[in-house]
């Protein structure tokens, strides 16, 4: 069974992308290709290491014209689909920087396969300006990849890839890429511009909210972008976010509560499930739109306890009294360490803390 990323890599997969070479480059040495593969640090390589790995193969074992080189790959690349497949565009990363038109026409193809959105980043980060024009011209495409990679390559934090920082430091160059795309049909580029609004937001929220404004009621497929695109400021119960919306600040209310927090088990072993239920009383005598999250705060190394939310709901909830539940896994993951010790449980609604409970986890390893 593949346990990570890197072992997407098989023999069986390697050897079908040298049997698609050897097909469309007679000269293509299949043998020594996979020897520079298996070398002496394959196996310590994690994914993105063994991406670049491949590349710098091909780069050994394609021809030294790099127009001729990238000819090949477009050939070979339609065969293959999937994350593990980024080598095909990272090979213009790595060899096309100084032959621009040739590069973007070959991450133009490649995008359809795997995905351009790291190889693109350092063509931006050489000529902003430039390759502002190029994903315009990509963002007005017929294309959804081409669209998509408009938005997601100018991501400024775009996870697993190099940061941009002219564009952390001052994304309004990309707003207009973003706005080309605000009503896109495809959900495929929707998420890249929502994505891109939720980076935006964690270095300047107060633009992220201003579009926000402007966008939301415009146009529904907008509005998804905008709700998405505000989830980090939602999550943070930031009550200009959580207005836009028409959640209404509770300081202002009364007769809203949250009663009978009740925890199924208030000791858990590691790999349980953390199971609770409350009422969630409205007796406003209206109609409420209402988020609730709730909040876990984990014990940390250190002996500190340290925040993090989750969505709970998000509807519109008449008046009378409501049960909510609800569970959090404890399973092992690999983007969470857990620690053994007490912990804590809160629920907010529209941004405020309304209940809370303390909880212990035991049997962490």
């Amino acid at each position: 069974m593949r346990e990570t990323l890197k072992d997407l890599y098989t023999n069986t997969l390697l050897q079908e992308v040298a049997d698609h070479l050897k097909e469309a480059y007679s000269a293509f040495d299949m043998n020594r290709f996979l020897e520079l593969i298996y070398n002496d640090t394959w196996e310590h390589e994690e994914f993105k290491q063994r991406i670049r790995h491949i590349t710098l193969a091909l780069t050994d074992m394609l021809p030294a014209s790099y127009s001729e080189a990238v000819q090949i790959l477009q050939q070979v690349a339609p065969h293959f689909r999937g994350v593990e497949y980024i080598f095909f565009p990272d090979y213009v990363e790595v060899n096309g920087m100084e032959d621009l038109e040739t590069s973007m026409e070959a991450l133009a193809v490649f995008t359809h396969y795997s995905t351009a959105e790291f190889a693109v980043r350092p063509f931006i980060m050489r000529d902003q300006e430039g390759m502002l024009g190029q994903m315009m011209t990509w963002a007005k495409s017929d294309d959804e990849h081409l669209r998509r990679l408009a938005s997601e390559g100018l991501r400024p934090r775009l996870p697993w890839a190099p940061q941009l920082p002219a564009l952390i430091k001052d994304p309004r160059p990309a707003l207009p890429i973003l706005e080309q795309l605000k009503e896109d049909s495809s959900l495929y580029v929707r998420k890249s511009v929502a994505n891109h609004l939720n980076d935006i937001s964690k270095d300047h929220p107060e633009l992220v909210l201003k579009i926000a404004s402007q966008w939301y009621g415009g146009h529904p497929l907008t509005d998804w972008i905008v709700r998405h695109g505000l989830r980090s400021l939602l999550r943070k119960g930031d009550i200009r976010a959580l207005a836009i919306f028409g959640y209404e600040e509770l300081e202002e209310l009364e007769g809203l509560e949250v009663r009978e927090l009740r925890l199924k088990r208030s000791v858990i072993a590691m790999g349980d499930d953390l199971e609770f239920a409350f009422q969630l009383v409205n007796e406003t005598g209206q109609k409420m739109a209402l988020r609730i999250d709730y909040e876990i705060d984990y014990m940390k190394a250190s002996g500190k306890l340290a925040p993090k939310r989750y969505k709970c709901s998000d509807k519109i909830y008449a008046p009378g009294s409501w049960k909510v539940e609800k569970k959090q896994s404890f399973k092992p993951i690999s983007t969470r360490r857990f620690y053994s010790g007490d912990h804590r449980l809160h629920i907010i609604v529209n941004g405020k803390r309304l209940a809370s409970m303390d909880f212990v986890l035991e049997g962490v390893e």
